[in-house]
């Protein structure tokens, strides 16, 4: 009795096994090749996106830049240049004072970063389990 490879309805069912345990491997090896050309190509992607996000970045801090001048410029008009620059030196720094204790605040409010409730919860259901829990 031959066999031929390339009909499976001739092949025995240990034939049959024996190539795919010797498919499996190259299948295997083909996907990890694809998956890693795949995360390499989104990779790319992402690096391209993240410099966009950069440069956007970037001309927005210049932009806000020109506004602070353009303030100072527009309030020389009426006070002291020297004046106006002051005065929008201690508007920008209050505004700092003020984002800077806000989110000290949310960081209070976030620390500490252990999940309390659902650690408490865990806590609740051992002694439940245990019988030490009476509710």
């Amino acid at each position: 009795m031959t066999q031929q490879h390339g009909a499976p309805e001739s092949q025995t069912l240990g034939a049959l096994v024996h190539q795919l345990s010797q498919q499996i491997p190259d299948l295997v090896r083909s996907e990890i090749r694809l998956a890693q050309a795949e995360v390499a190509q989104k990779g790319k992607r992402a690096g391209v996106g993240i410099g966009m996000f950069s440069v956007a970045g970037l001309l927005a801090f210049l932009g806000l830049g020109t506004l602070v001048a353009t303030a100072v410029l527009g309030l020389a008009n009426v006070v002291d240049a020297w004046l106006a620059a002051l005065i929008v030196a201690l508007v920008l720094l209050a505004g700092a004072a003020v984002a800077g204790l806000a989110g000290k605040n949310k960081v209070s409010e976030a620390t500490p970063a252990a999940p309390e409730k659902a650690i408490q919860g865990i806590k609740d259901d051992i002694a439940t389990v245990k019988g030490d829990h009476h509710g």
